[in-house]
């Protein structure tokens, strides 16, 4: 889920200003190989909704753009600086998805359930047809893309969710997604110095233990990308240029730790995570929508992004990317990140 919880319900000046509790996704339909919730995989059918600001919905993002499913999900990205209806599409013509016709997600909200109490929150899939919300699941859309679509996947797309190693993925996982995907929020929403604190341990405990179980293998299960891994690395991808500084998780940045540092770098540099990376779009959500905590709305400048494009020599580690599988092909027409966006 994005950072629009149930602070955004107030406004975006509610930042900072009651302690931090990540809201369950609420509308938590599957779309499945088998329909079983009443939502069949169908090529065409479904349009996923991200903000590439968004670390929740990049998951979607990379995980999209590694099974080659850009032909049968559609995409529609969102105005990185919501208004406090939150996630918009004034990046389209007329201020309107092309596709679903809507200028606010939560058009499709309502249509599911007038009245509904919760954030509107990306990732979300949309029933096209209806214009209605199918589910807002950050935690299970990820899976499910690479487990119930794989009737769509292209051909040599990876598998992201292994089930032989699937114990060890989600166990890693657990970790990751308590102290790092959503400690920094914590840490960057705390009311309160304890509360601060507390969340700031945790972030940097894990990351040491991240770091150390990196330092020997390419990545974090097996000798393929994984699950794990894309949940890693849109928390890590936005570390210094937001985390850092605007959530306090100031102990380090990315760039001191040469494990990580190269990790994510590998990463990046791979088909899939860095082409769906956008850091114009990072930084302006983060440092003008939370002006709770940042009132001025002033975006920093830094960091230095031509880091990301140097040698990481994490290859020396071994491993196959994509297992048996191929690279994604190019970025689709349209969903290429803007010059504005990239190192």
């Amino acid at each position: 889920m994005s950072d629009t919880e149930d602070q955004e319900q107030r406004g975006n000046t509610s930042y900072g200003h009651k302690p931090f509790k990540r809201s369950r996704s609420h509308f938590a339909d599957r779309i499945t190989a088998d329909g079983r919730d009443g939502w069949p995989v169908e090529a065409g059918r479904y349009r996923l909704v991200v903000s590439r600001a968004c670390p929740w919905a990049s998951r979607a993002l990379v995980s999209r753009r590694l099974l080659g499913l850009e032909s049968a999900l559609s995409l529609a990205v969102a105005d990185p600086v919501q208004d406090d209806r939150s996630w918009r599409f004034t990046l389209d013509e007329g201020g309107k998805d092309p596709v679903l016709g809507i200028g606010y997600l939560s058009e499709a909200y309502d249509a599911r359930e007038r009245g509904y109490p919760g954030g509107v929150s990306v990732p979300a899939v949309v029933d096209v047809p209806t214009r209605t919300l199918v589910t807002n699941d950050y935690q299970q859309i990820t899976l499910d893309l690479a487990t119930e679509w794989t009737g769509l996947h292209r051909s040599g797309a990876p598998d992201l969710y292994p089930e032989r190693r699937r114990d060890e993925i989600d166990s890693v996982m657990d970790g990751i997604y308590r102290d790092v995907n959503n400690g920094v929020y914590r840490a960057g929403f705390a009311a309160g110095q304890g509360e601060y604190e507390a969340a700031y341990v945790d972030v940097f405990r894990r990351l040491d233990l991240v770091s150390e179980r990196l330092a020997g293998q390419r990545y974090l299960v097996g000798d393929t990308i994984t699950e794990a891994d894309i949940r890693l690395f849109t928390t890590l991808v936005r570390f210094d240029a937001v985390y850092h500084g605007h959530f306090k998780c100031n102990r380090s940045k990315l760039t001191e730790d040469p494990v990580l540092w190269a990790y994510v770098r590998d990463l990046y540099r791979t088909p899939g995570f860095g082409d769906t990376v956008d850091f114009d779009h990072i930084k302006r959500h983060y440092y003008q929508v939370h002006t709770g905590i940042n009132p001025t709305g002033i975006v920093p400048l830094g960091p230095d992004l031509a880091g990301w494009l140097t040698p990481h020599h994490r290859e020396q580690l071994g491993g196959r990317p994509f297992g048996d599988g191929t690279p994604p092909g190019p970025v689709p027409p349209g969903e290429e990140i803007p010059a504005r966006g990239r190192p």
